[in-house]
């Protein structure tokens, strides 16, 4: 399975320039926020696999004009084609505004989705606003990272973890991939491209979301 991540920026090579079949190749689509609603309608209509996102800490406004087609799994548990994905939105909180959480706020969130990571065995790919802390963060306020996704990476062990926020262009210097014991760690700032083995999954149920959170199948 192939995938494109993306977050924080539009990509010029995406959207601004973009030449028909240039999203053919994608098997699902991952947002980490803080990207234009009509940005991630236009990928999921160009492209031929499904669009799941989480907000950033500047996407208040897709509480009014949400991105069309796409499937909002921030604070859930989800598994496509046998992936279990989970999404956590946000940022650390550094002025009031919605999606944006203090420390204890954001463990009570991962402490909700533990019973749906139990049923599904495990997670396998976490996507994320905010950076875990020390692993991409910055020291200002706004760009401090979670202690809680570093406890989430330790104790589940997800063979990914993505993450936006802290753009690339903010430090030279500053790595896009780190590894923490069996988990890899990636902003995806702008787009990044990866794959994943095929799971065995049944046929009947290739390309449906099942949501282990809500207990609800959408085709």
């Amino acid at each position: 399975m192939k995938i494109l991540a993306v977050a924080d920026e539009e990509s010029p090579a995406l959207w601004d320039y973009y030449v028909p079949g240039r999203l053919d190749g994608y098997d699902l689509i991952l947002s980490c926020g803080d990207l234009k609603a009509s940005y991630l309608t236009f990928l999921v209509t160009m492209g031929r696999g499904r669009l799941l996102y989480i907000h950033g800490n500047h996407d208040e406004h897709y509480d009014s004009a949400p991105p069309e087609g796409c499937e909002d799994i921030d604070g859930h548990l989800v598994i496509y084609n046998g992936l279990r994905i989970l999404g956590l939105g946000g940022c650390m909180l550094y002025h009031p505004a919605r999606h944006q959480y203090t420390e204890k706020q954001m463990r009570k969130r991962v402490r909700a989705l533990r019973r749906a990571i139990k049923k599904a065995g495990g997670v396998d790919i976490v996507i994320t606003h905010a950076p875990p802390k020390g692993l991409g963060d910055l020291p200002d306020p706004a760009h401090v990272g979670f202690e809680a996704f570093v406890d989430l990476i330790n104790e589940y062990k997800p063979a990914l973890f993505l993450h936006g926020h802290t753009h690339l262009r903010y430090n030279a210097s500053m790595p896009r991939e780190r590894t923490v014991g069996a988990t890899r760690i990636v902003n995806v700032s702008e787009r990044f491209v990866f794959d994943v083995p095929d799971r065995p999954y049944p046929p009947e149920k290739k390309n449906e979301l099942l949501w282990i959170t809500r207990h609800k199948e959408t085709n």
